[in-house]
């Protein structure tokens, strides 16, 4: 079974299904492969605008973030968009694309990097001297800092980040997270948004059924 994974590094309601995901990763490994579509949620703020939530500046945003914390009771530091927002989440997706470079895992490593030093610490990962701190803590036997300041200096993740807001495109994806279900014979299904653990299987076991 394949899983297309949309999301963004910027992404609260994202990073408010990440202990839902590692739930699933963990007690499904055998039975999935998963691959993360990094979708530029914020090319910059002269461009976005989601008129779902009313949001056209980095200071409507915190409130977003602030009722996705108290719906989910996952910690996040909204404060964030008052003392130091981000400009873009293109920077940070192109660090996750750089990443698996490396590999799948070095991607997955990072991404969730990214998310717990910008939800949690209040740190802007639009600027790129976070993202390489983010790179070099990560160092190690899974990740080579070495390796991924090479690769971002020669630009080499942004063709893959292109390729994700293609796809994304392609699809009309518009809502994070956003999970697509494929089995090889084509049939699939997709879930649009937060969900809880339990609704998150009803939906794998109704795929199964396909």
């Amino acid at each position: 079974m394949k899983i297309d994974f949309y999301t963004d590094p910027l992404c609260c309601w994202s990073w408010s299904f990440e202990n839902v995901w590692r739930e699933f990763i963990r007690n499904h490994a055998d039975a999935i492969s998963f691959n993360y579509v990094l979708c530029g949620m914020i090319p910059d703020w002269n461009s976005y605008k989601d008129d779902m939530n009313s949001v056209s500046n980095p200071l409507q945003m915190a409130p977003v973030w602030m009722h996705a914390s108290e719906v989910t009771r996952v910690p996040m530091k909204y404060s964030i968009w008052h003392e130091d927002p981000p400009a873009s989440s293109f920077p940070s997706c192109i660090a996750v694309k750089t990443a698996k470079l490396q590999s799948d895992a070095a991607e997955d490593l990072y991404l969730q990097a990214a998310r717990k030093v910008l939800m949690l610490e209040g740190k802007n990962i639009a600027k790129v001297s976070v993202l390489m701190d983010i790179a070099e803590h990560l160092d190690g036997p899974n990740f080579s800092f070495k390796n991924f300041l090479s690769d971002w200096n020669a630009g080499l993740g942004k063709a893959s980040f292109k390729s994700d807001l293609q796809k994304a495109k392609l699809h009309n994806i518009g809502r994070y997270p956003t999970l697509t279900f494929q089995k090889p014979n084509g049939k699939g299904i997709m879930i649009v948004g937060y969900r809880p653990y339990e609704v998150l299987m009803q939906a794998y076991e109704r795929f199964q059924a396909l």
